[in-house]
């Protein structure tokens, strides 16, 4: 329901209900004015007749009579009584003082007027009075007049306790309608701060921000065009971070074809001359054959290492071409250890193989798993300056078909707020880093269609687990 018709209805429901109000109010005041006026003309009615048998008696009036009577119709407002005759005599008056005085017929008016005394019986200032003048007449003589002095405080007091009980009705109502509206006031205002309060979080760059949906009126439409919003900049920020990252592999793209030619001609040089050495040096030092074919062997690893972390450099933003092959795990990790076993020795590194005899065989391509071994190992190793060990560990999930690798080291550990970062290109917290291992690291595994958990705490260590899909043959 939209707000308007909220205020709308309400305003209606306040009007309804003070419109019932105060006609019921009005309704039962009316019906204690005619009772109130109904039982006043009975006393007077009631002073007619009594009028009426003394003007018509033959015998003396007796005063005291129609004294009695006023004493009991004084809470109905008639103040006095006087019976007059034809003549202007007073033969008869609730005061005994009046009778015998005279009055002037002509300056008696018939009917209801204003009474010219100002005070009441009690010669209290009042309600000024009023003279209600009725002819006697029987048959067609008249035989006189009654004069009653009438004091209207009852009718008064009626029409003014009535006007008290609107007046307090309608502010009651007026009342009513203050606090529904400041209740409403607060119930619309609270989600607007909430909303408020929302916009600047996501000023401040809070995109994880949502505004709860809470009515269907202009609120809610505006917190739902909010959400809209902020899932809008959600993407935009996505789109931000990779056009970023495309940035940064256009850059790495373009650093890589100038140092392919600067690296990979000095490498290739190496090589060859190497092979050189060893056609014309070891037929000259047999004694010395094993040793010289082993140095100028590990020169020539070196060099062919070097030179495919040239290609994996220049190809970072290309997609990578695998060349699946079936491997056993043990077999990868043989080849990749006589390279870093001599620097392990020298920092006091042990390696275990924490391997099952049945593992099986896995697809993958060997000469980018075995740079992913290289990068762990390695890492591993600078994280442990003083010694340690290093454990790899394999398993396969014969449920689910996949292959979980491990590689658990006793180092320093990743700072939390560093985790989400060490698979970025170009972020490193090593001097002599470049901030691109675990970046080609984490393509390769994804290239592989497999995932990267890494699970770290500073001072016992880090732990990556590489999960990769048992490929079968042909599989790409």
């Amino acid at each position: 329901m939209k707000l308007n018709t909220k205020l709308v209805m309400m305003m209606l429901s306040l009007l309804i209900i003070a419109t019932l109000i105060l006609f019921l109010m009005n309704q039962y005041s009316q019906n204690d004015l005619v009772q109130e006026m109904q039982e006043s003309s009975t006393e007077v009615s009631k002073a007619i007749q009594l009028s009426v048998e003394d003007l018509t008696s033959e015998t003396d009036v007796e005063s005291l009579r129609l004294k009695d009577y006023l004493q009991q119709a004084r809470n109905k407002g008639i103040n006095e009584v006087n019976i007059i005759n034809n003549e202007g005599e007073i033969i008869n008056s609730s005061d005994p003082d009046k009778v015998g005085k005279m009055r002037e017929i002509k300056k008696l008016e018939k009917g209801l007027k204003a009474s010219r005394k100002g005070k009441g019986a009690t010669g209290s200032h009042s309600l000024r009075p009023y003279d209600l003048v009725v002819p006697v007449i029987v048959g067609d003589e008249q035989l006189g007049y009654v004069q009653i002095n009438l004091l209207l405080d009852n009718i008064r007091d009626i029409q003014h306790a009535n006007f008290l009980r609107r007046l307090v009705a309608t502010c009651m109502i007026f009342m009513f309608g203050i606090f529904l509206t400041i209740f409403l006031a607060r119930r619309y205002t609270d989600p607007i701060h909430r909303l408020a309060a929302g916009v600047k979080k996501v000023s401040a760059g809070d995109l994880s921000v949502t505004f709860p949906l809470d009515s269907k009126d202009e609120i809610g439409e505006l917190a739902e065009n909010f959400n809209e919003l902020v899932e809008k900049l959600r993407e935009k920020e996505h789109l931000e971070k990779r056009l970023y990252e495309a940035e940064h592999l256009s850059k790495v793209g373009q650093l890589a074809s100038g140092i392919a030619h600067e690296i990979r001609n000095p490498l290739n040089y190496i090589s060859l001359a190497i092979d050189h050495l060893k056609s014309e040096l070891l037929p000259s030092c047999p004694e010395r054959g094993k040793e010289l074919e082993s140095i100028a062997d590990n020169i020539k690893e070196e060099v062919r290492k070097a030179n495919y972390m040239v290609l994996n450099f220049m190809n970072y933003g290309r997609p990578l071409k695998l060349r699946l092959h079936e491997v056993r795990y043990p077999e990868l990790i043989s080849k990749a250890m006589p390279l870093l076993q001599d620097k392990l020795n020298e920092q006091h590194i042990e390696v275990i193989e924490d391997i099952p005899a049945d593992l099986p065989p896995m697809q993958v391509d060997p000469e980018l798993m075995r740079n992913c071994l290289f990068n762990f190992i390695t890492n591993a190793a600078q994280a442990m300056p003083d010694g340690g060990k290093i454990t790899l560990g394999a398993a396969f999930v014969a449920g689910d078909n996949l292959f979980r690798l491990t590689f658990a080291d006793q180092g320093s550990g990743i700072a939390p707020n560093d985790i989400d970062k060490i698979f970025q290109p170009y972020f490193t917290t090593k001097e002599a880093g470049i901030g691109l291992g675990l970046a080609i690291t984490e393509r390769i595994i994804k290239e592989h269609g497999g995932e990267m958990v890494v699970e770290s705490q500073l001072g016992n260590g880090t732990t990556f687990t590489i999960i990769l899909p048992m490929k079968k043959q042909g599989d790409v």
